[in-house]
């Protein structure tokens, strides 16, 4: 080999690593920009979608839009398991339940909101998502709960002018990192191995509690103690903002 083509090859070997070191500090940075504070404003509306993977918590939410047959025996599955959650109800709803707003609220639950009639933001204009958030607020301030911080858009539907609209009405947005569909009723297992397979610090599991779930209630019997046995702690959306940072999401 003449000494030309050795340099050559040489040249090549060190610009493949060059080439790897640079990649590898591009997903570095990448993944660090990932660990923005919870809802940190850098000139963009963010959403939470997940918290901390330093702390062992996981958060249970329920969304609750109709009926009032389903959520009792969720209530009675988390007192039982002495679990705390965050329960994201639409406006309307808990207009027509006070009562079991208000339980609740006893059992020490954390109570967000999903605008009043839970209906796409998606097909709103601005203005009208404001008036949907602000005829929420007023039926959780007749109710006693003036200091509702998160909102969970209706459907999960989302985009720059909704997180943006959002912000403006004082409210943080939460999606969710893990989503089992409950509402489609899969199977009592199918819940269960999904939640149970992936659930990990930082999660906030999306299930429900409107009378669409026929298979909540019992998979929680074996999700909420199984979770606990992996060495993680149920916590309100709040305590899980609190414990440190968080991932964001932005549509």
């Amino acid at each position: 080999m003449s000494f030309y083509t050795w340099r050559m090859e040489k040249v090549k070997r060190y610009g493949v690593v060059i080439f790897l070191a640079l990649f590898c500090a591009i997903l570095m940075w990448i993944g660090q920009m990932g660990q923005l504070p919870v809802f940190s404003n850098d000139g963009e509306p963010k959403a939470l979608s997940q918290g901390s993977e330093e702390q062992p918590y996981i958060a249970l939410t329920f969304n609750i839009s109709w009926g009032n047959e389903k959520v009792n025996d969720i209530l009675d599955k988390l007192e039982t398991h002495q679990t705390k959650a965050t329960f994201f109800l639409s406006g309307s709803w808990a207009e027509r339940h006070q009562d079991i707003v208000e339980a609740i609220h006893e059992d020490k639950h954390e109570i967000a909101m999903t605008g009043y009639e839970y209906e796409s933001y998606t097909e709103m204009e601005p203005e009208e998502i404001r008036r949907d958030i602000q005829k929420a607020k007023e039926v959780f301030e007749k109710l006693g709960f003036e200091d509702i911080n998160y909102i969970r858009p209706p459907h999960g539907h989302l985009n720059e002018e909704i997180l943006a609209a959002i912000e403006q009405e004082g409210l943080e947005t939460v999606q969710w990192s893990l989503n089992p569909r409950d509402w489609e009723n899969p199977g009592t297992n199918t819940i269960i191995d999904q939640i149970m397979g992936t659930g990990s610090k930082g999660d906030i599991i999306l299930l429900h509690a409107s009378d669409s779930v026929k298979q909540t209630a019992k998979a929680l019997e074996v999700i909420i103690p199984g979770l606990k046995q992996k060495g993680l702690e149920f916590v309100t959306i709040t305590e899980l903002v609190s414990g440190g940072k968080a991932k964001i999401t932005q549509e």
